[in-house]
């Protein structure tokens, strides 16, 4: 038999195949009330004519919208794909973007109406929204709650509202375990570089790190503290700033792995060897930790399990399930590596 010539529809396979349309019907949807030869005989015709139907009408799935605010960088590359996986295991797409800094307009806060954004969402049939260190406006929360759109903020920019649901990991407690690990090593010069001061997992980290110097009566004096951002050119700042006091400390604690690398740099631009002249401890425990020169002692966030309960938890809310807690927080872990030693180290070496 020679391959039809033209477009190839139902009625012609079923002519060449000596069979009625009805049955290529049942055949091409795996129906079973066919008998095997002539099943056999379609497949057949179909093939040889390379027989194209229309398109199948799309399987609608659930869908999660994950927003992310600033550079996508170490941390949050970590987190989504935490909300990815967990996304792929319970059979829900999520859909990435970045969601506009600057807020709603007066107009558009006083009429109650939804931003645009917002108005998007509940267009594209999303069932619930999830952000990774976002600072909403009271008119997009009032937005989001109008919708009935549940929102899951995975460390919030801001202090998190009351009703807001959030998961972060045990902040307070590991900027602790870093400085109290410095404190160990014999450090009492000890500086801390974090992120904006209204970030409440900077707030944390930084309580933490206090708490430990007040434990042991080392002062903190206020040039000790940099507070700028999360990322790598902060860390090169503070970390400048802090190497050329006079009384430089001896120790930093990094709010951040990517932090910690420009306090590398800053360290290495001035002939300072990290541990031997500085020790530095960082926090999330990132690749970057990993692949850093010397390796980064630092303290370890469960990124992709925060990201995966995050998704887990806006599901539940999506569902109208309850849900144990509207703020969870994940333990932290101190990782040893090779950034930190005891204090002096570079002076033992010399003599």
């Amino acid at each position: 038999m020679t391959r039809l010539k033209g477009r190839v529809t139902l009625a012609t396979v079923a002519g060449s195949a000596g069979v009625s349309v009805a049955t290529v019907s049942k055949v091409l949807n795996g129906r079973s009330d066919v008998s095997p030869a002539t099943r056999a005989r379609v497949q057949e015709v179909l093939e040889r004519h390379g027989y194209v139907g229309r398109r199948p009408e799309p399987v609608q799935r659930d869908t999660v919208e994950l927003f992310y605010q600033g550079v996508v960088n170490a941390y949050s590359v970590e987190v989504i794909q935490g909300v990815v996986e967990a996304g792929q295991a319970a059979g829900v797409d999520v859909v990435l973007s970045s969601h506009p800094r600057h807020p709603p307009t007066a107009n558009a806060a006083a009429s109650g109406r939804a931003a645009p954004w917002i108005r998007h969402l509940v267009g594209s049939g999303r069932r619930a929204v999830i952000g990774i260190t976002s600072e909403l406006s009271d008119a997009d929360l009032a937005a989001l709650s109008r919708a009935r759109l549940p929102l899951v903020v995975i460390d919030p920019a801001n202090t998190p509202e009351p009703g807001v649901t959030s998961v972060g990991s045990t902040n307070f407690a590991g900027g602790m375990a870093a400085t109290q690990h410095l404190l160990s090593l014999g450090h009492r010069r000890i500086a801390y570089v974090g992120g904006k001061p209204t970030s409440g997992c900077n707030q944390a980290r930084m309580s933490g790190y206090r708490s430990a110097m007040e434990s042991v009566g080392a002062a903190v004096p206020p040039e000790y503290i940099w507070l700028s951002d999360f990322l790598y050119d902060d860390g090169l700042a503070g970390g400048t700033k802090l190497l050329d006091l006079r009384d430089r400390p001896t120790a930093i604690f990094a709010g951040s792995d990517e932090v910690a690398l420009g306090i590398l740099e800053a360290a290495r631009a001035r002939g300072l060897r990290v541990p031997e002249d500085l020790s530095l401890v960082g926090f999330d425990d990132t690749e970057v930790a990993r692949l850093a020169s010397p390796p980064l002692t630092t303290v370890r966030q469960p990124l992709r399990e925060m990201g995966a309960v995050a998704l887990r938890t806006a599901l539940q809310l999506a569902a109208g399930e309850p849900v144990a807690s509207h703020h969870v927080e994940l333990a932290t872990s101190l990782i040893i590596r090779g950034s930190a030693a005891p204090h002096g180290l570079s002076s033992i070496a010399a003599s």
